[in-house]
This record gives structure tokens, sequence and C-alpha cells, in this order.
């Protein structure tokens, strides 16, 4: 009972997570699987990925109704994704405990850093003024003011390109692959932030899907500290969606990545002691 109860509670802090800053919650959802349960990141790798999936789907669903969700280029980034997703999981379950850490902690590291130096919010005024104005180092350029994308074969170089980085990562250390598929979509379109968050919970939820398969096939899935994991991060998640018009964007990624730096060190602190 102890152990269920533990889970469901660091699956809603997971899912809390991902619902305010749609993709950070999947990053944490290992280390916490590490430090709260004591797993190895074989174990935790697989319950991450159902949990990420589970909760991702919903999000997507939301974006979707509410015509945020650019599904194409979701569609296309997690086709690639998918395909490097049991690559990184075979290699993960080969690898030894205390590297997988190592190499989970300094990318978590990475992208804190990333977060806190590129941290900026996007201007609606000025975004809007430069989808008028295309510039050659944007790849995807926008139909019209819905966002839609026209397809050419830079922009679906780049979101292919994306696709693979995030499904190995997905695979290898079971994380959605959030933190690569936002940078991505802010740097190869014109897309509104509300748009970027929903297309990328899509492809999260697609090729976690993947990953969690894989996984089930492979026999390494611990259903018994799954599902409540799961159960949880999907009710964080939506509470996440609710308590995302009280706080600033620019906040809470600032939030994150001093968390996330944090749990690196707390991760990298635990192997030697």
């Amino acid at each position: 009972m102890e152990t269920f109860l533990i889970s469901c509670l660091l699956g809603a802090v997971t899912g809390t997570v991902l619902g305010l800053t749609g993709a950070g919650g999947a990053i944490l959802a290992v280390p916490l699987l590490v430090f709260g349960l004591h797993m190895d990141m074989s174990e935790a790798v697989p319950i991450a990925l159902l949990a990420v999936c589970i909760s991702a789907t919903v999000g997507a669903l939301i974006g979707l109704k509410q015509k945020k969700l650019r599904y194409r280029a979701a569609g296309l980034i997690a086709l690639t994704g998918a395909l490097a997703a049991p690559a990184g999981l075979w290699l993960s379950q080969q690898l030894p405990h205390e590297p997988l850490v190592l190499l989970f902690a300094l990318m978590l590291s990475y992208v804190a850093i990333r977060m806190l130096l590129l941290n900026r919010q996007h201007d609606p005024e000025a975004h809007a003024g430069m989808a008028h104005h295309p510039s050659p180092d944007i790849p995807c350029q926008s139909e019209n003011s819905d966002g839609r994308l026209i397809w050419t074969w830079p922009c679906a170089r780049v979101l292919c390109y994306s696709g693979m980085l995030a499904g190995f990562l997905s695979g290898l250390l079971g994380v959605g692959g959030g933190f690569v598929i936002v940078p991505a979509l802010k740097k190869a379109t014109y897309l509104q932030m509300q748009s970027i968050l929903a297309t990328s919970l899509a492809v999260v939820a697609l090729v976690s899907v993947v990953g969690a398969g894989s996984a089930v096939m492979l026999g390494s899935m611990n259903w018994s500290v799954g599902i409540p994991f799961g159960v949880g991060a999907l009710t964080g998640m939506m509470l996440g969606f609710k308590l995302l018009t009280f706080f600033s964007a620019s906040k809470l990624q600032q939030g994150f990545a001093w968390m996330a730096i944090i749990i690196a060190i707390g991760m990298v602190l635990q192997l030697f002691i």
C-alpha cells in the first residue's frame, strides 16, 4: 500500500509539471522514481514512458479540441521518433545503472541551463508581424493566421531530425522528448506558444506509446508501480492545466530549470553516497 501511495504521489508531481510546462514533467518522471522508490534506471524508464504517454495523450486531445494542435507536423515528428525509440530503449537495457544516471543528469543540466539562458516571452504582436515577413532562417512558414504550415523539404527535414533525437532519448532515458520538440518548433516555425505546446504533447504521446509498448514486449514493465504512477500523472496534469492561468510562463520555466539543476546534482551525489 505504501508503494502504491508513493507511486500515485510521484505521478501527480510529474503530471502537474507536465500540465504547467507542456514538456518539463516528462523529464522529471525518471529521477522521481529513482529517488522516491529507489529504482534502477532500467526499471524506471518504462514506467516513466507509460505515465507520460497517458497524460500527454489527454493534453494533446485537449489541444486538438481547441484547434491549437498542428497534427500533421506532430505526426511527421512522431513517425521518425517512433522509429528511433526502440533503439534507445534497447540500449537502456544494456547499459549499467551508473552510466545511465550520469547521462541523464548531464542531459537534465543541459536542458535546465539552456532554459535559463534562452527563456524569453514571445510578443504576440511581434510574432504576428513576423508571420507576414518570412525569413530564410525559418524553414517552416505559415500559410495564414491559423498557423497551418507550408510543407517544404527543409521544413520536413528539420522536423524529422528533431523527431529522431526525441525518440531515441525517449527510449534511452524515459523522457518524453518535449524538451527537444518545443525548442525545435520555436526555432523552425512561427507557431504561437499554445500551438507549440499542444503539438509537443501530441508528439510526446505518440513517441512514448511506442517506447512503452516496446517495454511491455521486452517484459520490463513493472505494472504494480506503472499503473498508479500513470493515474497520478494524469490527475496531476489536469490540475496543472487548471493552475496554468495563475502563473507566468517565463517564471514557470525558470522555476523548472532550477528544480532540474537541483535534481541533477542530487542524482549524481546519490551515486557516491
